[in-house]
């Protein structure tokens, strides 16, 4: 589906040609190893799991939750490995109800390739809001998905409204 203004994805484009990526490559534990958590969309560091702006959002607000371990299977996972992501699922589905007071929520988890994981060796959950209507004559006729906001604009929004609020079950 394309995008009507999706600014972000030219970055994407350019390091995906300039630079071969191997198997092992995980964008979540390249960001939580790195010290610019704004120029990787990374929101909320927890004790179990970390909070990203989805780059290539399918709406507004698609929010990724990922545990800090880098598995991409659930049975490899055990206690506050997997409580902890679920808690945070939990915690940010308030935020973002307070901030942009959607009327619904996709949220789930691809496992593995064929299941339409980007990335399948670190598990992550997406957190996409819904509105009514969000599915209108563009995406169905003219196949294209307005994105209403940019990533580094919802990004310093977000950085705000979660430290007004305290996570539990994290």
């Amino acid at each position: 589906m394309d995008r009507l203004w999706a600014p972000w994805r030219v970055r994407y484009i350019q390091e995906a040609s300039s630079a071969p990526r191997n198997a092992r490559d995980c964008f979540v534990c390249d960001a939580l190893s790195a010290q610019s958590d704004r120029e990787n969309l990374l929101a909320w560091r927890g004790p179990n799991a970390a909070v990203f702006l989805n780059k290539f959002p399918y709406n507004n607000g698609h929010l990724l939750v990922a545990p800090l371990v880098h598995r991409g299977r659930l049975e490899e996972f055990e206690g506050s490995e997997l409580l902890g992501p679920l808690g945070t699922l939990k915690w940010l589905v308030g935020v973002l109800d307070r901030m942009m007071k959607p009327q619904g929520y996709n949220i789930g988890l691809n496992l593995g390739k064929a299941a339409g994981a980007g990335l399948p060796g670190h598990l992550h959950w997406h957190i996409v809001p819904r509105w009514d209507g969000d599915t209108n004559f563009m995406p169905v006729l003219g196949e294209t998905k307005v994105i209403v906001e940019s990533l580094l604009d919802f990004y310093d929004k977000l950085i705000i409204e979660l430290a007004r609020s305290t996570p539990s079950d994290v």
